[in-house]
């Protein structure tokens, strides 16, 4: 069958694999929009920092209270999810924009497309890694329950940014096609913000907790959030984050491979 084509597969595949062996080149174009895009700032991302460090001191007291929840857990339970979210919402949006805005390097330099996720992809884990100072002051503040469990966390984080790139690929070529896609994602992580428990907890809905399990973001904030704050993330959290990865990959590999050729007419 054409969708699966050897031919297809081999070059989608070896695109890939020149992705991850030039790590430099992708490292580097992450470094330098970083650099760009707070060119003359004296502070750089860390206004990022401040930013969402003011939303966690504006939020705590007022969620903690309409919540009715102890304050002392809670502002390590919002810093940590707050920072979590803008890593996946980060890597969403830019991922709209990852084929269109590197339009002008797929059509007159030759690498591997995939770089261009990577790029995005790595843009976004700095920007984490300056938020990641909040996480830090607010669990010396709160010191939460310290263990082993805690060396689970670049474990999700790892296994979030295996995923981040399957989804970037796909955004990124569904967008390229279709124009008014990235509008449509924007609204959507707006309305799932809501609905995925960052601001609040998924056990305060008792018996409906099943509204906060079938929601896929929820388990990918899991499996970051808990080991940091009370242990291991649960058995169905890894279970649903695993399935996802696996057929994630898969299909979006199968589209990657049968239209890779038309990204560059696209963009």
């Amino acid at each position: 069958m054409v969708w699966f084509s050897s031919r297809y597969l081999a070059l989608a595949a070896q695109d890939l694999a020149g992705s991850l062996f030039d790590t430099h080149v992708w490292i580097a174009l992450g470094w330098q929009e970083v650099q760009q895009r707070y060119r003359r700032s004296k502070l750089g991302p860390f206004w990022l920092t401040i930013s969402t460090g003011a939303m966690v001191a504006g939020m705590g007291p007022l969620y903690g209270r309409l919540l009715n929840v102890d304050l002392t857990t809670y502002f390590a339970y919002l810093a940590t999810s707050l920072v979590v979210w803008q890593l996946i919402a980060g890597v969403v949006l830019d991922s709209c924009q990852a084929f269109i805005s590197a339009e002008s390097v797929i059509k007159q330099i030759k690498l591997p497309l995939s770089m261009q996720v990577l790029r995005v992809v790595w843009r976004n884990l700095i920007i984490f890694a300056h938020n990641f100072i909040i996480i830090i002051v607010v669990l010396v503040l709160y010191p939460p329950n310290f263990g082993w469990h805690m060396l689970l966390m670049p474990l999700g984080l790892c296994v979030l940014c295996i995923n981040a790139v399957w989804i970037g690929l796909a955004l990124g070529m569904v967008c390229a096609r279709f124009r008014d896609i990235p509008q449509i994602v924007q609204s959507l992580l707006q309305l799932l913000f809501f609905l995925t428990p960052v601001m609040w907890r998924a056990d305060t809905l008792g018996r409906n907790v099943w509204a906060a399990n079938i929601n896929p973001l929820y388990h990918f904030v899991e499996i970051v959030r808990t080991p940091l704050l009370i242990g291991p993330a649960s058995v169905m959290s890894w279970a649903c984050v695993g399935f996802i990865t696996i057929v994630g990959w898969l299909l979006t590999f199968a589209v990657f491979a049968r239209f890779r050729g038309r990204i560059a007419y696209w963009v």
